[in-house]
């Protein structure tokens, strides 16, 4: 959803620094979408690293927020640490990023976060998953407020047919995906681009903040 969001904004003749873990995924990605990326290596979970990409990148329009790592286990069988390894990446994470954007985030700039469809429709195996994303929601909410005139919203994604499934075998990924898109209303699963063309519209819209724009073609309806 991040790399939809870079190509998206790349379109729209944006300059994005496009920041992750992984210099070599990183340069991949910035040579195949060509023009407008600079590609920086960051790590969400350590406050220095964090502190030193803004330092570096300087003054910025907008931030999209959309990486995280961990893993998904039973609340009574899952370590602690695995639990604490989520929520330290998708919650704090976003919380180290926003920390130091806000201050070279440009008048008129935003903010956006990227939740998901557990913040408020758990299952059981996803309670760290579950508790990361409804935080991260109400801390958008909060920072909305406390941070205007910077517009601070979310984007809660549905079934998205992205690299987060790729440990399930094709098969058990395929049902999922058919059970999945049999019960939106609008028959399909989403795709990164569906998520990406959110974040830009949150961009953009200037009488939008506090906001958690589902993404999900109906799902959370059924």
């Amino acid at each position: 959803m991040g790399l939809a969001t870079v190509r998206a904004a790349v379109a729209e003749g944006a300059s994005v620094t496009i920041a992750g873990r992984t210099m070599e995924k990183l340069r991949d990605a910035a040579e195949e979408i060509g023009g407008g990326t600079e590609p920086v290596v960051v790590d969400l979970t350590d406050e220095d690293s964090v502190a030193g990409l803004f330092a570096q990148v300087g003054e910025i329009d907008h931030l999209a927020v959309t990486g995280a790592s961990g893993s998904t286990g039973e609340f009574l069988s899952q370590p602690v640490p695995e639990a604490q390894e989520f929520m330290d990446s998708k919650f704090w994470g976003a919380f180290r990023a926003a920390r130091y954007a806000a201050p070279r985030v440009r008048a008129g700039g935003s903010i956006t976060f990227n939740s998901g469809t557990y913040a408020t429709k758990p299952t059981a195996g996803v309670a760290a998953v579950t508790a990361s994303l409804a935080a991260l929601e109400m801390l958008g909410k909060s920072l909305a407020l406390e941070l205007a005139p910077i517009r601070v919203n979310s984007v809660r994604p549905g079934t998205i047919d992205t690299p987060l499934w790729s440990s399930m075998s094709e098969t058990e990924r395929g049902e999922m995906f058919e059970a999945a898109a049999g019960r939106a209303p609008v028959g399909r699963i989403g795709q990164p681009e569906d998520v990406a063309r959110a974040i830009l519209f949150l961009m953009d819209h200037d009488y939008l903040t506090g906001t958690v724009l589902e993404v999900n073609g109906g799902e959370s309806l059924v």
